[in-house]
């Protein structure tokens, strides 16, 4: 019980995040907000104060790292405040290990977006413009930001639902 109790909050958040972000492209408040909120009663009622901490700062590395991105409108905020609330929930390393593991995920969400819609050359030529643009410190063109309604997007929250769920069963694998 002891392994799942942690991941118990964030299987749930990540399910109703990724189904939600599916369906209507939209991560509700209700959500993120009790998503943070059980997270953090999770680990004060596990470990007490020091879970408390770890919890909250597991929160604030979620939300910190994310913010860029969400403030170039490369990211939604409901999709910054559901890391926000996974890193409540795991704590900054497990957190760290989900990150990476949706960003994986959402990168083969985009690539099959990508070549489904026969737009690889296209693609490969807008992240040449938008690696340019952050090397010299500029904004990446408006074009590029959640705002064009032509740009295709990915449902962020799908990908982090994967990578919650492929990480906890790593987890569980790993104390077998």
């Amino acid at each position: 019980m002891n392994f799942l109790s942690p991941w118990l909050p964030a299987l749930v958040v990540a399910a109703v995040a990724g189904w939600t972000d599916w369906k209507s492209r939209r991560i509700p408040n209700w959500l993120t907000v009790s998503g943070a909120l059980a997270g953090l009663a999770t680990n004060a009622a596990l470990h007490g104060w020091k879970g408390l901490q770890f919890a909250l700062l597991g929160a604030l590395l979620g939300l910190t790292l994310l913010l860029p991105l969400v403030a170039i409108r490369a990211l939604g905020a409901g999709d910054w405040k559901l890391v926000g609330a996974l890193g409540a929930c795991l704590a900054p390393a497990l957190l760290v290990t989900v990150l990476i593991a949706s960003v994986f995920t959402a990168g083969l969400i985009a690539l099959v977006q990508v070549i489904r819609s026969r737009r690889l050359r296209q693609t490969l030529l807008n992240v040449v413009r938008i690696l340019a643009a952050l090397v010299t410190f500029h904004l990446p063109p408006q074009e590029f930001s959640l705002d064009n309604p032509q740009a295709t997007k990915i449902p962020f929250g799908v990908a982090v639902a994967v990578g919650v769920f492929l990480c906890a069963l790593a987890r569980a694998g790993s104390q077998l």
